[in-house]
């Protein structure tokens, strides 16, 4: 069976067939969207605006080293989502359509690998299905999602476009070593990013960003954090120890409130 991977010429191409496995679905839409309001309430996806590409005279040419850039044209999202007094004894299960491709799925699946691959007992980023939170967070009609759309599509573009002008191939058709020369060169934006990974690399940091944060939304990754959330306490509450009764003096001193410290008996 031939498998689906990612080619970008315009928003609306189909699939291009090559041999990558197609990434596949496993999550209901309900617990999606309970991942996608766990990752809406977390710190772990600092509130940054999206990177909004600005129109540039840059083309996808034949070499790479020179900057390119996707134009893309995307489609407005109309949904008007749960609204400001949803029904939340009998919530609707599909508040607004889902927007990513097969294709473009099965090329957030291998980036999020990168970045979360499987370790031990772990699993990767895309075995928790991270690929579809992504998908629920960029098809969300509200503001701050709808500039993330932005800027992951034209992300995705733009790493299929770099596939195709270093290796006249789509990503998805790539070495795993090949997928991370490519990686690795926008991994990161500081000062020794090349001028032509710049843009890139700033919306990549936003598209690394969301992955982590997703994958650590979900049951597998709080358990790989060691987070035990609301734990019971057989007996007696045995009260904060006394690290943390230091910690909170130290606090106190350097804000020069140290009269209000609790006595430790």
């Amino acid at each position: 069976m031939k498998k689906p991977g990612f080619m970008h010429t315009t928003v609306g191409d189909d699939l291009q067939r090559d041999s990558s496995p197609a990434y596949t679905n496993r999550l209901s839409r309900r617990d999606s969207l309970k991942l996608l309001a766990a990752l809406a309430a977390s710190t772990l996806l600092p509130a940054l605006p999206g990177c909004e590409p600005v129109p540039t005279t840059s083309k996808v040419g034949k070499a790479a080293g020179t900057e390119h850039w996707p134009e893309l044209k995307l489609p407005a999202i109309d949904a008007k989502g749960y609204g400001k007094d949803p029904n939340l004894i009998l919530p609707p299960d599909a508040p607004w359509p889902l927007t990513l491709t097969p294709a473009q799925l099965t090329m957030l699946a291998l980036i999020s690998d990168i970045l979360v691959p499987q370790e031990g007992s772990s699993p990767s980023a895309s075995q928790v299905q991270v690929p579809s939170v992504v998908d629920e967070w960029v098809s969300a009609p509200y503001p701050s999602q709808q500039r993330d759309r932005l800027t992951i599509l034209s992300a995705l573009a733009w790493v299929d476009d770099e596939a195709k002008l270093r290796f006249d191939s789509p990503f998805t058709a790539l070495t795993a070593t090949e997928q991370l020369a490519i990686v690795d060169d926008i991994a990161y934006d500081n000062e020794n990013t090349p001028s032509q990974f710049q843009r890139i690399a700033k919306a990549f940091a936003r598209l690394r960003n969301l992955i982590l944060a997703a994958y650590f939304c979900t049951p597998q990754g709080i358990k790989d954090i060691g987070y035990l959330g609301n734990v019971p306490i057989a007996g007696a509450y045995p009260g904060p120890t006394a690290e943390a009764y230091a910690h909170l003096d130290n606090t106190l001193a350097q804000l020069g409130l140290t009269e209000f410290a609790y006595p430790v008996a």
